[in-house]
């Protein structure tokens, strides 16, 4: 079922994508995915420098909800090339099986976030790439650190 719910958003945000193709250097809003920690990824800028990010992650023992708020910078003279660092938070809900595993309190975490990363919007085509560095502290539920990073992959409108 998360396969099937997978395929049908990246085929739908692919039929969009033909209609509204954003194939400047720069675009205003992006669906994709990011590869680990495995999410359906939005991104859409509210002003030329600053972009919301919301980030829906599946996996057998739950999902899990993040938003982050981005500020983002040109990098040298390369069109459609920036740097981006923001602030964030996350919802996370787990299954009776994740909570006894794991000893922790509840099916419900809450936490906060950051992210630091390059965002590519390739010239000529309706694709956006990004590579990020994503910390998140678990504040609720559990206290727990993670840090990984994320392959974006995005179409963009």
């Amino acid at each position: 079922m998360k396969k099937f719910l997978l395929l049908t958003v990246v085929a739908c945000s692919l039929s969009l994508a033909g209609f509204s193709q954003s194939t400047g250097s720069s675009y205003q809003t992006a669906l994709g995915f990011k590869i680990y920690p495995g999410a359906i990824s939005i991104k859409h800028f509210v002003k030329d420098d600053v972009a919301l990010e919301g980030l829906l992650s599946f996996w057998h023992h739950g999902f899990r909800v993040t938003g982050l708020y981005e500020f983002h910078g040109d990098i040298g003279d390369v069109n459609g090339l920036k740097w981006y660092i923001g602030p964030g938070a996350h919802l996370g809900f787990y299954d009776n099986d994740y909570k006894e595993a794991n000893d922790n309190d509840g099916g419900v975490d809450l936490g906060i976030d950051g992210v630091l990363g390059i965002d590519y919007k390739i010239n000529g085509a309706p694709i956006n790439l990004s590579l990020d560095w994503q910390p998140s502290l678990t504040i609720v539920s559990d206290t727990e650190f993670r840090s990984w990073g994320g392959l974006g992959v995005r179409f963009t409108f």
